[in-house]
């Protein structure tokens, strides 16, 4: 007599008999871990491009802001200064009355006149070597540090809240350049601000 709790045993062809074979074997189990792998792989490369594009509209926007100059006598801001461009020396050859500060130019020296005021609420350091002079074909000229002492009582300044520093920032230019822009900086690293000289 046959268990009735066991399957009968297949029949000689060795196929079970329809409805009386034995237990379905279980559904497959489906991997899930590619599919997390690939949302975690699409969420990082959507991230990086929604990176990418805010990075790029900001530079574009500060790119936009640098290029665009403000009038000679207007005042700009950068940091915690605010400048004003007041004058702009004819090219010389030479600056500095003094024998020994004298300084002879490699091909001439545009002279920019600036004052500065330090609108923050601490004293800030002013260097002249972070201005930058832009010519009418885009060139950027970096100020002659020599020169600057042939012109001004020191190389940097520390001007303190609400004070006022005038300066005079020279150039070694190529003959014949014609200057279209300073760019102005309150440090190294700061963005500037463009004032048209033409």
């Amino acid at each position: 007599m046959s268990n009735p709790q066991q399957p009968p045993p297949p029949p000689p062809g060795g196929q079970p008999v329809y409805g009386q074979g034995y237990p379905a074997p279980p559904p497959r189990k489906r991997k899930i871990w590619p599919w997390v792998l690939l949302g975690v792989i699409v969420l990082f490369f959507g991230g990086c491009v929604a990176i990418f594009s805010t990075t790029a509209h900001e530079v574009s926007k500060s790119e936009d802001k640098r290029t665009s100059a403000a009038a000679a006598g207007s005042e700009v801001r950068d940091g915690k200064f605010a400048f004003i461009v007041t004058s702009v020396d004819p090219a010389v050859a030479a600056l500095g009355d003094n024998e020994i500060l004298r300084k002879t130019a490699q091909g001439e020296y545009v002279v920019v006149h600036v004052d500065i005021t330090n609108t923050g609420d601490k004293a800030q350091s002013y260097f002249g070597d972070n201005q930058k002079l832009i010519d009418d074909q885009g060139k950027q000229y970096s100020n002659d540090t020599a020169a600057e002492l042939a012109v001004n009582t020191s190389l940097t300044a520390e001007i303190n809240p609400g004070n006022k520093l005038s300066v005079s920032i020279p150039f070694d230019v190529p003959k014949g350049t014609i200057p279209a822009a300073i760019e102005l900086h309150d440090s190294a690293f700061s963005g500037g601000a463009r004032v048209a000289l033409k």
